[in-house]
């Protein structure tokens, strides 16, 4: 290697580490200039010894390094100074205004040209506004959620005439901007700002006027009063327009050349300005918001959370939006100031998104026939609104995650965020359409799910000891669900985690022996469930029905993939596992025939006592609490037994399941009332009321007896005492 490449290298070698360090806030020392080449039999005496030595770097300590926070009040020291400067520069604005020396227009002519346009854009879009009020007033009366689409129709041709207020601003500003400020003279560029942003306003506040509706209250999308929504929309329309004012300013002023250490301290006032102007608006609208918000909370909750807590929250938001803004100018990251304005900028619109989407929604429910005002159920309006909100919200938690995590805290550079997200999309994307497809599956079981019966203590405490059994659907629906809902998670997860790189063969792979593993070694709890599983095939028993199992007997209050639950008539609750269910015996299907027995005088008339017993049943037929639920009337259907004193006659009747012993009370009631005045008497020795039911079993014509605990011998405690004399 000669002199020079040797000398040469150090300077490379040299200049590297010394950018390095000081892009790290490491001060060197300079170093000095290499000394002149060896002799060649010396050079290569140290080379075995190692490279010669490079510049010498003293490398300062930590602790005298300076942070983060004193470089900011640093910064921050020199504000004052740079005050008096921008103050002189906005001050110079109207005479740089001046062109009448050049042959131009005076500052005076053009800023009264410049105001006479914004002054005729604004008085444009208000006699149009006046000029359609009636033709507004008249679409607003049927723009209540109540008249369905014709209400759509009516709020978008109200929209549309709002936006031809401000279609006119646009006309005027541009006309303007072509006719008188079409040079590149300071003149014309202010001018076009101005007019830009006069537009830029109308154009903002139309999205507010379109939800506030100030003058339209059956118009309105949003639960405000008239008062609060005219006083709400007039400071939004204040503050937004000291926001663009304050941006044209800035502009201006970067024209003119302002110097930096002044455009920081503008744009440190500018934010103490709009946290201002955002403070007043929360505390002037504080009601106003929190009936809006809190309106929105049905469908909503977080947002209406916001709505009562609107204050606190809306001021603490608006000062950390402030202190971002002030931080980002002072130290030169206008990053962290655009991170929190892009911030400020999707909350705002995600409220104006889910206004909008409520009163659409609102307004499709009332289609529905069994809409009602206090409804409970699920729409499917209501779902499409459910997942279009959770996509809207995923958008924007990854911008606003992009801007704070990339730009503000660099914990990721943006190949590794693209990276991420690039991986991640398809992931989100199959939770999301898991997500939507689980929505739709609880909206096409809710109907069923609803379709439960009340348990037995609900029904005893209600009074109502009749309450129908589930339909077979119903039934299942549950163990359906859960079943589904297990495989979208699973299917769901494993997708996602192979979109994120993750190899799912070995998860499969362990699952498949863990489950052959619990299959040996839980055998009962396979044959419970594959039992239940049969059980619920054929249809053995529902949700709401009694039944019999040989070990308990009670009403079917619900079940598990391994277990029943009977309620039984005196309150207890047995939990049988399916496995050891057995002979099912359904007290609850088609219709029950019940039989009983009453004991008479040897001399009775059996004849009177079948005419009279077919008079009972008649009557009892037009009684409307129970004559829907019996079949068959009541009557005697012979002579059961001749003893030494009585003739033991055997009645019946035929009715739905459910209550049949409060038809019998009355059947018995009213023989015991009407028998004695005909001359039929109850036998007085020994006679007791014999009751013996019969209940017919699934398949009509088989009829079996009953044991004498069923649920209509649990009666025979009721009956009239008068029998036993």
């Amino acid at each position: 290697m000669t002199q020079e490449q040797f000398n040469s290298l150090v300077d490379a070698i040299s200049d590297s580490v010394t950018e390095k360090l000081k892009a790290e806030g490491v001060t060197t020392t300079p170093a000095a200039a290499p000394a002149a080449a060896p002799a060649p039999a010396a050079s290569k005496s140290k080379s075995s010894k190692g490279p010669p030595p490079g510049p010498k770097v003293v490398v300062t300590s930590i602790k005298d390094r300076p942070d983060e926070f004193g470089i900011f009040l640093e910064m921050a020291s020199h504000l004052p100074a740079a005050l008096p400067v921008l103050g002189a520069k906005i001050a110079s604005i109207p005479s740089l205004l001046d062109r009448s020396a050049l042959g131009g227009r005076g500052a005076s002519t053009f800023l009264l040209l410049l105001g006479a346009v914004a002054v005729a854009a604004l008085a444009a879009e208000a006699v149009l506004r006046l000029l359609t009020h009636s033709l507004r007033t008249r679409l607003s009366s049927d723009a209540g959620p109540e008249f369905g689409l014709r209400s759509l129709a009516h709020v978008s041709a109200l929209a549309l005439f709002d936006g031809l207020g401000v279609l006119a601003v646009w006309v005027i500003c541009h006309g303007a901007v072509g006719a008188w400020f079409t040079g590149s003279t300071g003149q014309d560029k202010l001018a076009a700002a101005v007019l830009t942003g006069i537009f830029s306003w109308r154009l903002y506040m139309l999205v507010f006027r379109i939800i506030l509706q100030p003058n339209l209250k059956a118009a309105r999308l949003c639960d405000v009063l008239d008062q609060d929504a005219r006083g709400m929309y007039l400071r939004i329309a204040a503050v937004m327009l000291v926001i663009i004012l304050g941006r044209i300013l800035g502009q201006v002023l970067i024209a003119i050349g302002t110097p930096h250490e002044a455009m920081i301290a503008y744009q440190v006032v500018g934010a103490v300005a709009y946290v201002c102007a955002f403070l007043w608006l929360v505390l002037r609208s504080r009601e106003a918001a929190r009936q809006w918000f809190v309106g929105l909370g049905t469908l909503a909750p977080v947002i209406g959370a916001i709505g009562r807590k609107w204050v606190p929250l809306a001021t603490a938001f608006f000062l950390a939006l402030g202190a971002t803004q002030i931080y980002g100018a002072i130290a030169e990251r206008a990053h962290v100031a655009s991170a929190m304005l892009l911030t400020l900028t999707i909350v705002v619109g995600i409220l104006i998104f889910e206004t909008l989407m409520q009163a659409v929604v609102r307004r499709l429910d009332s289609l529905i026939a069994s809409h009602k005002a206090g409804r409970t159920t699920t729409t499917l309006p209501d779902i499409v609104a459910r997942c279009v909100r959770v996509a809207v919200i995923i958008a924007a938690a990854v911008a606003i995650a992009q801007g704070w995590v990339v730009e503000v805290f660099a914990l990721a550079s943006e190949d590794e965020w693209a990276q991420l997200t690039t991986s991640s999309r398809t992931a989100g994307f199959t939770l999301f359409f898991a997500f939507v497809l689980w929505e739709l599956l609880k909206f096409v079981t809710d109907p069923y799910m609803g379709q439960k019966n009340k348990s037995a203590a609900q029904a005893i405490a209600d009074g109502d000891a009749a309450a129908s059994p589930a339909s077979r659907i119903s039934t299942m629906m549950p163990l359906l669900r859960r079943s589904a809902a297990v495989l979208i998670a699973l299917v769901a997860v494993m997708i996602a985690l192979d979109d994120f790189g993750v190899n799912i063969t070995p998860l499969i792979a362990g699952a498949s022996v863990f489950g052959i593993a619990i299959s040996f070694g839980s055998q009962t709890l396979v044959k419970d469930i594959v039992s239940g599983i049969f059980y619920l095939t054929d249809d053995a028993f529902r949700v709401g029905e009694y039944i019999d199992c040989g070990k308990a007997k009670g009403t079917v209050e619900g079940f598990t993939l391994r277990s029943i639950k009977l309620r039984h008539q005196n309150g207890q609750v047995h939990t049988i596992p399916f496995g050891q269910l057995g002979q099912i015996t359904n007290f609850s299907r088609d219709w029950i025939t019940t039989k009983f027995n009453l004991r008479f005088a040897r001399d009775t008339d059996i004849e009177k006592l079948r005419k009279a017993a077919k008079k009972i049943g008649a009557d009892m037929m037009e009684i409307p609490a129970i004559k829907s639920d019996i079949l068959a009337p009541f009557k005697m259907q012979g002579v059961a037994d001749i003893t030494d004193n009585a003739l033991l006659v055997r009645f019946k009747f035929t009715a739905k399941p459910g209550n049949p012993a409060a038809i019998q009370r009355e059947a018995i009631k009213r023989m015991f009332n009407t028998l004695p005045t005909l001359g039929i008497e109850f036998a007085k020795e020994g006679a007791a009321v014999v009751l013996h039911t019969t209940t017919a079993s699934v398949n009509p014509g088989q009829v079996t007896p009953s044991a004498s605990d069923t649920p209509v011998d649990t009666m025979a405690a009721d009956m009239p005492k008068a029998a036993a004399s």
